[in-house]
């Protein structure tokens, strides 16, 4: 199906051989596992114009640009059921169910969502689960659920091709089987990918923690979350750490850590959540980190600039198509780590017109050092409230994330300065009040207005000692030692152990 053909950019015959040369390098994939396959009938498949704004598919091909002659996406329905062939099942073969998904329900516990190969599967029924070890357990299902229109249904049974959702079996996962008692034949496992990104996630440690009315403060509601979010999310790990108040998550991508984290602030919990970091792994003696493959759509005239912002974060262009339509098609090679703190930037640098999209493709050598961030930041030396006046001697210096009158405490990051290392300023400094008459009153209109970030924009800037400060009113970054002069001590300690290696 050829989507968007309404587009002004759209190209609707390339699009085509584009998909015809895919379903060509498929076929040439699956040729030494199915010999007899029949090419021909591959590429014997019928093309569909649609605009799905519009709400119109059509066999027929429209001009580019325009949309398609139909006026509705019945072609589109009358096609599915005319090729998409009906599952195929053996009735001599018992009970055979892939778990392909995870729910999660408030009432229910873990969902295992099944798709059925072969035989029958009803409500109350003792199963063999089949465990990625191997090994297998004797379970029941408790519960059995169908899907009419977006709603889940309880019912009584479900055969070949249904998509079921049971319930009864708590530490299912993606990959593992279900099968007759008696005749047992699992089917092929699924792999999840390994996470590749992970942060820290504990309790909020700073001086204004537990100043929200209602806010969830405590080590024993941050750790019952996160073990909520286990239950239906298969794509993270959560792991102990030093401190009995703080957990390593790891997942697949900064943003669904990201995510999970925008979700428990909503829900009223205040956290201290650190720095993304790569999970790495030896191979061979030498250190290996993840890598994607990293797909970019952008305009012709941001090409260099993309193209120079992926070369510092260690990319390797690996194709480009250029399709004369204004638009340019970028292929990289990027580890993991690199794209950390990238979507805004390539956001900001495509003037949000640019389409990124990322896959994992494997671990490769450690690629060396990456610097994403110049400048260093502004931090606060002293609690308190944030005055004009200071800010209109220091803005000079750099750029605020804080509002006038803001309350602000030491260790606190207030600003990004203009050069690389980190300043500690007075941003609650007051003018002195005497008794001579001013000329004129003071005016403030010059005072630059403050740089607002988002919670991803947060995680994306701060550096290895700083940390993120997440509550439901407010997102502060902060560093992990408060205390100037111990902070101090420990970048000195840093520096002559580096001097001697």
């Amino acid at each position: 199906m050829v989507n968007k053909t309404d587009r002004p950019d759209a190209r609707i015959d390339e699009v085509v051989e584009e998909s015809h040369d895919l379903l060509l390098g498929l076929a040439s994939d699956l040729h030494d596992t199915v010999p007899d396959l029949d090419v021909d009938a591959i590429l014997d498949l019928p093309v569909i114009y649609a605009s799905g704004r519009a709400g119109r598919a059509s066999l027929t091909k429209p001009a580019d640009g325009s949309l398609p002659d139909s006026e509705n996406l019945e072609p589109l329905f009358e096609a599915i059921l005319k090729y998409i062939p009906a599952p195929s099942f053996d009735e001599s073969i018992p009970l055979q169910a892939h778990v392909t998904n995870l729910d999660a329900s408030p009432f229910l516990g873990r969902l295992a969502l099944l798709r059925i190969y072969n035989g029958e599967i009803r409500k109350g029924q003792q199963v063999a689960w089949v465990r990625q070890d191997g090994t297998t357990q004797t379970v029941k299902i408790t519960e059995l659920l169908g899907t009419k229109a977006l709603d889940r249904i309880p019912i009584e049974k479900a055969g070949p091709g249904d998509i079921v959702a049971v319930a009864g079996i708590e530490e299912i996962t993606i990959g593992e089987s279900l099968c007759d008692l008696n005749d047992i034949r699992p089917l092929p496992l699924i792999k999840v990918d390994d996470p590749a990104i992970s942060m820290t996630i504990g309790i909020n440690t700073s001086p204004m923690a537990g100043r929200v009315k209602g806010a969830k403060v405590t080590a024993r509601l941050v750790k019952d979350r996160l073990d909520r979010e286990l239950i239906g999310n298969v794509s993270i790990k959560v792991l102990p750490t030093e401190r009995p108040d703080a957990w390593e998550v790891q997942g697949r991508g900064e943003l669904a850590l990201a995510i999970l984290v925008e979700q428990m602030r909503r829900e009223g919990y205040e956290l201290t959540v650190g720095k993304p970091q790569v999970v790495t792994k030896k191979v061979d003696g030498k250190i290996h980190e993840p890598v994607e493959d990293l797909t970019i759509d952008t305009p012709e005239e941001f090409l260099g600039s993309v193209t120079q912002l992926l070369a510092a974060r260690k990319g390797r262009m690996t194709n480009m198509i250029n399709n004369g339509t204004g638009w340019v098609r970028i292929e990289f090679r990027v580890p993991s780590r690199g794209l950390i703190g990238f979507r805004t930037e390539f956001l900001t640098t495509t003037k949000g017109a640019g389409i990124a999209n990322a896959l994992a493709a494997g671990y490769e050598p450690w690629a060396g050092d990456i610097q994403t961030r110049q400048n260093g930041s502004m931090v606060a030396d002293r609690a308190g409230a944030a005055t004009p006046f200071a800010m209109i001697a220091l803005q000079e210096r750099g750029t605020f994330f804080v509002e006038p009158t803001s309350e602000v405490y030491a260790g606190m990051v207030v600003g990004e300065n203009s050069r690389a290392d980190d300043m500690e300023v007075n941003i609650t400094k007051e003018k002195q009040l005497t008794n001579m008459r001013a000329a004129s009153a003071d005016s403030f209109v010059g005072l630059t207005p403050p740089k607002k970030l988002s919670l991803e924009e947060c995680l994306e800037f701060a550096r290895e000692d700083e940390c993120v400060e997440v509550t439901p009113e407010a997102i502060r970054i902060r560093k992990v030692e408060l205390d100037a002069n111990i902070r101090a001590r420990q970048a000195s300690a840093r520096k002559r152990a580096s001097q001697e290696s």
